[in-house]
């Protein structure tokens, strides 16, 4: 084909996606799950079928550029499944964002997914929404059996010479602060939300100590990890914790440790950027679908061994808390739009 004609057509893509009888679609809320087992509906459910069935996201809309075709309803809640890692996320939020079908400018963003959670913090099944969500990937490392003695971790910033070195490296790092306001009041509207419970989940947890790790199922306040690999043990909770404090400058405090949500917000930050969507409209919801460690007495090893996707002790459970807890936040949203279109809750 001609170049001529090749920028001819171009230009008349252009003209359809911006003219008015073909006006962007505005959106309310977009749902942001990262996995799915199978199909959307009527099988073994991942993060997405509980939304897809109960908030009845019945218009398929093909989308090719990104990981999984995306779903809408008729109030203008649009859902989408990322793919698990970072990466995935990144470059499917960024596809989403570009897309001249949406509007975005005005939507809230609710990610909703499942985590693993420190005993110290809660238990499984509970839900977490978070202030700040911190990557744990960047970095160097020196495999544990080969650090000095008086090292915590193998784990150092990048451009620096020791774990946790002063002062803290602010342009390498992937360190979101979501708007505080938005949390605390996604918190409070969903911190009576009754969450499944089961006497897998009780055996499990009352091997613990920690106070929390014995509660039902609750919701709280608490931060996340992103990290593309599946850590697992006591000493790895232990620089998660270390880990966040340090990024945060001490404000932070890490409950759950989930796999993409720094890649989601890092794209959602450049689309900000771009004025195509509002980052002050975003929130992390990270459910417990396993302790981040091994109950007392077994090893690391046999721990991880037996955590494989859909066997987690909390796996259901944490999905469903995922779409249980997040519909109250989305239902609120697309029930006050009159309100919310324009200003944030506070």
């Amino acid at each position: 084909m001609h170049r001529a004609a090749v920028i001819a057509i171009l230009s008349l893509l252009s003209i359809s996606c911006t003219s008015p009888k073909n006006k962007p679609i505005p959106i309310k809320v977009v749902v942001v799950t990262m996995f799915e087992r199978g199909a959307d509906t009527g099988d073994d459910p991942g993060e997405f079928q509980n939304w897809v069935e109960h908030e009845k996201l019945d218009q398929v809309i093909e989308f090719p550029q990104g990981f999984h075709n995306l779903r809408m309803n008729a109030d203008g809640v649009l859902g989408t499944v990322t793919g698990v890692g970072t990466a995935r996320a990144a470059a499917n939020t960024m596809a989403l964002g570009l897309d001249p079908r949406f509007d975005l400018t005005k939507a809230y963003w609710v990610v909703a997914g499942i985590a693993g959670v420190d005993p110290e913090d809660a238990s499984l099944g509970s839900a977490a929404w978070a202030e700040w969500v911190v990557d744990g990937d960047l970095g160097y490392e020196i495999d544990a059996r080969e650090i000095p003695k008086d090292w915590k971790t193998g784990y150092v910033p990048l451009r620096k010479s020791v774990p946790y070195e002063l002062p803290r490296q602010t342009d390498t790092q992937s360190i979101f602060h979501l708007q505080p306001a938005l949390v605390n009041w996604a918190v409070r509207l969903t911190q009576n939300v009754a969450l499944q419970d089961t006497e897998a989940m009780q055996k499990e947890r009352m091997q613990f100590a920690s106070p929390n790790a014995r509660r039902p199922p609750f919701v709280l306040k608490g931060d996340t990890i992103s990290s593309s690999t599946f850590w697992h043990g006591k000493l790895l909770n232990q620089w998660a914790n270390d880990w966040v404090r340090y990024q945060t400058d001490g404000k932070g405090n890490y409950v759950t440790t989930g796999m993409e949500d720094t890649g989601t917000l890092q794209s959602l930050e450049f689309l900000a950027k771009a004025g195509r969507v509002d980052l002050n409209r975003v929130l992390v919801l990270r459910t417990a679908s396993d302790f981040d460690q091994p109950v007392p007495g077994e090893t690391a090893a046999h721990s991880l061994a037996r955590t494989q996707l859909g066997k987690y002790t909390g796996f259901l459970p944490a999905l469903d808390a995922a779409w249980r807890v997040g519909r109250v936040v989305v239902a609120d949203l697309v029930k006050n739009w009159d309100k919310y279109r324009d200003k944030t809750p506070e």
